[in-house]
């Protein structure tokens, strides 16, 4: 069977939205919600992958930190998705809409320890958690409906980075990652912090 040369988006106009919304205030907020969606569909996965991909001698404690983080990411994607729905336009989950769609590169990091995993997930919560507070922002005229769900997200977002940091702040209150601009450099950074904290 040939491939498909278009892909699937979450555009256009519906023919219906949510009553006291306009169709094009129902299209506006689908597009932001599926750039929402799409970040939360791919950092579920790679939540997955490093749960899979994690070793070390925190190996246990890293392992069953994420699976709560992705069950939770899920069930916010699944929550993204039925609120393009209710808006009147299709949200798209399939592999290639995400990756066509995205603006940002896939997860760099494989068998990795857990410290290393943590200092590049930093990076990764870091990036959609500002990109969901900017649709806070963008959502505020719009539809408090759909930013109060964003909020929630968010809150819970912030949480679970809160988790990651905790392995990777210092006694004197610094982040290990501090400065890094790329999932590998904040891997190395926490990396070689790791070795001084077992070395002192």
């Amino acid at each position: 069977m040939a491939k498909e040369s278009k892909k699937m988006k979450s555009e256009g106009t519906p023919l219906y939205t949510i009553p006291g919304l306009t169709t094009e205030q129902g299209a506006e907020i689908a597009a932001l919600l599926q750039d929402r969606l799409n970040a939360l569909t791919d950092l579920h996965l790679t939540l997955k992958h490093v749960h899979w991909n994690v070793v070390g001698p925190h190996f246990v404690a890293v392992h069953e930190m994420l699976d709560p983080q992705v069950d939770a990411v899920r069930e916010m994607a699944d929550t993204t998705a039925e609120r393009i729905a209710t808006l009147g336009l299709s949200p798209v989950g399939t592999p290639g809409a995400l990756v066509a769609d995205r603006g940002w590169d896939d997860y760099s990091i494989g068998r990795a320890g857990a410290i290393e995993h943590l200092g590049a997930l930093d990076l990764v919560y870091s990036g959609v958690i500002e990109d969901h507070r900017k649709a806070i922002e963008a959502t505020d005229d719009l539809d408090l409906v759909t930013q109060d769900m964003l909020i929630a997200q968010a809150g819970q977002l912030e949480q679970f980075h809160w988790f990651v940091r905790a392995h990777l702040e210092t006694t004197g209150g610094q982040l290990t990652t501090a400065g890094a601009s790329t999932e590998v450099e904040a891997t190395r950074q926490a990396g070689r912090a790791g070795v001084k904290r077992k070395s002192a």
